[in-house]
């Protein structure tokens, strides 16, 4: 099995762990929330540690422009998700499909794969994959909500399953994208960034001192140093 098979395996069974785990265990949102602060202490590590030097290793003049690019790319997917994918989790019933928060998911995990073509990024697969757990999760529960047919529910699961491995696709087989790749890499950066970096700020609500909360992010931060 090669190496890109087994980062599309990966990818696809984060999404479907999130859905199994929500179904079976009902998690309550602070065990999902501390999922998702370990995942963000992991990509911030990962994205400073490993992505951010070999973007600039390869950078030009107009890197630093990408990065900021792709943070301000995110900050406007997270208008469209309010959210959901760094833990903001809405109550209640939702009266119409969630047309928009699953358009901006699926952008944002389209976005993730990016870097992840051809096997490379191995310590990135992994984050992105424990953060696709919780954000999968909280897709999950807005389908239940929104009423959506169970059948309907499974496919749009599906595609946003299949999205994170097809932007790891696209990005090692299609010209354009194996050309602009540190460009590419350097907007991935960027969005990573303002994810992780949110995620860990909104862990401390209301200014109070989270222990779980920081014990897990600096799991999270101490996995991604020792890998």
């Amino acid at each position: 099995m090669t190496a890109e098979i087994q980062v599309y395996i990966v990818l696809l069974l984060s999404v479907l762990a999130g859905v199994v785990l929500l179904f079976l265990l009902r998690p309550k949102d602070r065990i999902i929330r501390l999922l998702l602060t370990f995942s963000g202490g992991y990509l911030l590590a990962i994205t400073l540690l490993h992505l951010f030097p070999e973007v600039y290793a390869h950078a030009d003049k107009t890197t630093g422009i990408w990065v900021v690019a792709g943070l301000i790319f995110q900050l406007v997917l997270d208008f469209f998700s309010h959210g959901a994918d760094h833990g903001h989790m809405h109550e209640g019933h939702i009266e119409h499909f969630p047309k928009a928060l699953f358009i901006a998911l699926s952008l944002h995990a389209f976005m993730e794969g990016m870097p992840l073509s051809n096997g490379e990024y191995v310590h990135l697969l992994w984050g992105v994959a424990v953060h696709k757990i919780p954000v999968s999760m909280m897709l999950a529960m807005f389908f239940v909500r929104s009423k959506v047919p169970v059948y309907k529910s499974a496919v749009f699961l599906f595609l946003f399953a299949c999205m994170t491995p097809l932007g790891s696709f696209l990005s090692g087989y299609n010209d354009f994208l194996v050309r602009y790749s540190t460009q590419v890499n350097a907007l991935v950066a960027g969005a990573l960034l303002h994810i992780s970096t949110v995620i860990l700020f909104e862990s401390s609500q209301e200014h109070r001192f989270h222990l779980w909360k920081f014990i897990s992010m600096l799991l999270g931060v101490a996995l991604a140093v020792m890998l």
